[in-house]
């Protein structure tokens, strides 16, 4: 079965029926790709109008869709030459058979190859620690605040950790989010960030809390000054707690495109990165973003802003994120 017969599966799915939550879920992600969808899949439908026959110059303009929807050159480049190659071997003519091809292959680009869990490792004796890096202005401490969230609804108790001790006001900023979640805090301004880590993992171990979320300093320009910061942070975690940080998220703003790509090959060269947090996804109509971190840096999406409440923090599902996508193409 081809992953276009698959969408209609989903589709079919989502119109049965749901519990409230599986609802709320797909709504969101319906909503959240809204300015994505509208940009890119009336672009494809009207490409179909404009060529009812595949030609180079189908292809020409359909490259250029998807380097606008930021799936990234080097992405497309690839995808293109497969497409071409699968056009020739099926004897592909026809543009509106063709569009269900383009999303095969699209997707076959998130799916295949080395599996990718979007899933979070939870350590089952004692604190799960989740590291938080990103650059500044990207939603980092928002993030925090919103995972917090989440898992303070799942019950679990959560402590936030101020490891940005560069930034003026990220201490007083990240307790004011505390405060507001109901989670336990620690911090202290103007310390050396290993140490600060140090004593606050020493009380969440105190208090047999759940979830730590640490936050760091988003500072780039000095790549060797941070990887020595987060090479000292991450000893000092493991000293405390065995095989933790149990995440290293990196938080990424979709609206940059491919300047979040470039943050993501510069972290994932200091630090063990785990995972990705693509935050306004839903401000953006270059949605593709997606598929092109899976391609360029082979590492999961794990969870996903779709908009600016607390509760709009989703765990990635490539299967919703398949239905928001494309769902006006079926």
């Amino acid at each position: 079965m081809g992953l276009f017969d698959k969408l209609k599966n989903i589709v079919a799915k989502k119109s049965a029926v749901l519990d409230k939550n599986e609802k709320e879920e797909i709504i969101n992600y319906e909503k959240g790709l809204k300015k994505t969808r509208e940009e890119f899949v009336s672009k494809l439908n009207i490409l179909g109008f404009k060529y009812t026959k595949v030609s180079e110059e189908y292809f020409e303009e359909l490259e250029n869709i998807l380097i606008m929807a930021d799936i990234g050159v080097n992405t497309v480049m690839k995808f293109m030459d497969k497409l071409r190659k699968r056009v020739k071997e099926e004897n592909i003519t026809d543009t509106e058979y063709l569009k269900e091809v383009i999303v095969d292959e699209l997707l076959i680009i998130y799916v295949e190859g080395e599996s990718l869990s979007d899933k979070i490792k939870i350590n089952e004796n004692g604190p799960t620690v989740i590291l938080m890096v990103g650059v500044n202005g990207v939603g980092k401490t928002t993030t925090i605040a919103k995972l917090a969230y989440k898992y303070k609804s799942e019950d679990k108790s959560v402590m936030l950790i101020a490891g940005d001790t560069f930034r003026a006001g990220a201490s007083e900023q990240l307790k004011i989010w505390a405060d507001k979640t109901d989670s336990l805090f620690y911090g202290k301004s103007e310390s050396d960030a290993a140490s600060v880590i140090y004593d606050g993992l020493l009380l969440a171990k105190e208090k047999n809390v759940d979830i730590v979320l640490i936050d760091t300093a988003g500072r780039l320009q000095n790549k060797v000054n941070l990887m020595k910061e987060l090479e000292k942070i991450n000893k000092v975690i493991g000293t405390h707690i065995e095989g933790a940080p149990h995440e290293t998220l990196l938080v990424i703003d979709a609206q940059t495109g491919q300047n979040g790509i470039m943050q993501a090959k510069a972290f994932k060269e200091i630090t063990n990165i785990t995972g990705i947090v693509l935050t306004k996804l839903d401000g953006t109509a270059k949605g593709g973003i997606v598929l092109a971190i899976k391609e360029e840096v082979n590492l999961p999406v794990k969870f996903i802003g779709l908009g600016e409440k607390m509760t709009d923090l989703k765990p990635f599902d490539i299967e919703n994120y398949i239905y928001g996508l494309f769902k006006d193409m079926i």
